[in-house]
């Protein structure tokens, strides 16, 4: 039986989560029968079909992720927790010790080792003691971008040939929506007349500091311009929220914290304008949900972005307040240039499936079960 781990998708909403049950769901879809599901703490949030096997491990994050790094360091294998296993992929950064059944690895990002003062210090140490280990471990690895793969290459020393790009994309229910569905949205959520959206986890790498800085530069051209962030908070935000204060833009800044999927399309749909300032992503998916939901987006030219984007999104320096200003100002003003990118997005989302992804991983299983 292939195990798949969606811990992350029973233990979290953010990227990571969501990437797990867009994975597994296609895998499950694509191959009824061939696949197990794994995770650890309780029953899960049934968020899969229930006639799917799956096994589970009543321990909680950190005492798990302790768990399992020191079974690797003193190759002690887990086969017991999955007797049945014949290939185990591990869709988050916590590769499960065996022996005898080949490991898959899904590297999301380096941001741990490229940015160490943007992580909580137990995360950090953490992860630069585990992740060399388990990408050694690790029988293949799947990396979300070209960007991502290269950090491993680079800071690891990984075989390329071991390393698999394999795209994410946005969910089935991102996708254009009727103007009755917006403004129903738009009133529930009491959303602004102008607004920029920003879809993500609030931590600092995301850039929105500097964010702030062009919205207060864009309010003396557009007075009713405010900024909706979409999605929970998640690590030093302190200094964010702070700033806000100091800048006075208490009245410009809409926070929505985490929102039901059944509503957050049309979210995307009724902002003027997406911006992903972020200095680094391991791949990006806000970007490829704006796009397919019609919606344009500003981001920053770092890690992955063009990956995502391609020609479709406008690009600016993230550590340029005036560059990423004059972007969003011109996104703003420009009606036939956001037409076209407009377009451009929905072509560029299109690309990209959870079904060809679904493939693409099967692929990589057969090579290494052969």
């Amino acid at each position: 039986m292939i195990y798949i781990d969606v811990s992350a998708a029973v233990h979290s909403k953010a990227g990571i989560g969501r990437y797990a049950e867009s994975l597994a769901g296609a895998l499950l879809a694509a191959q009824p029968g061939r696949f197990a599901l794994f995770h650890n703490g309780g029953e899960g949030n049934g968020r899969f079909p229930p006639p799917t096997p799956r096994r589970a491990i009543n321990l909680g994050y950190k005492p798990w992720r302790t768990a399992v790094l020191l079974g690797q360091m003193a190759r002690i294998p887990f086969n017991r927790l999955v007797p049945d296993v014949t290939l185990f992929h591990s869709t988050e950064h916590l590769l499960l010790p065996l022996r005898g059944a080949p490991t898959v690895l899904t590297v999301h990002d380096l941001i741990y080792k490229l940015f160490p003062a943007y992580h909580k210090k137990l995360n950090y140490w953490y992860l630069n003691l585990a992740m060399p280990l388990y990408c050694r471990r690790a029988d293949a690895i799947i990396a979300v971008s070209q960007a991502s793969k290269r950090d491993i290459v680079h800071h690891y020393g990984v075989d390329p040939a071991k390393i698999h790009v394999v795209y994410e994309a946005a969910a089935s229910q991102f996708q254009p929506l009727p103007p009755a569905k917006i403004a129903q949205v738009r009133q529930t959520y009491n959303l602004p007349e102008q607004f920029l959206l920003h879809l993500s986890t609030i931590e600092p790498r995301k850039n929105l500091s500097r964010l702030l800085d062009a919205l207060l530069a864009l309010r003396r051209l557009f007075p009713h311009l405010r900024l909706v962030l979409a999605g929970g908070k998640g690590w030093l935000y302190d200094d964010f929220f702070a700033k806000i204060e100091a800048l006075g833009l208490q009245d410009a800044i809409i926070s929505l914290g985490w929102v039901p999927d059944d509503d957050l399309p049309a979210i995307l749909a009724a902002a003027d304008l997406g911006v992903q300032p972020s200095l680094y992503e391991g791949f990006g998916l806000p970007i490829l949900e704006h796009m397919a939901c019609g919606q344009v987006v500003a981001a920053s030219h770092a890690s992955s972005h063009p990956e995502v984007g391609g020609e479709a999104a406008a690009y600016f320096d993230p550590e340029n307040v005036a560059e990423m200003t004059a972007v969003i100002r011109r996104l703003l003003t420009d009606k036939e240039e956001y037409r076209h990118r407009q377009q451009l997005g929905l072509a560029q989302a299109a690309q990209f499936s959870w079904q060809r992804a679904a493939q693409e991983t099967i692929a990589i299983y057969d090579q290494l079960l052969r």
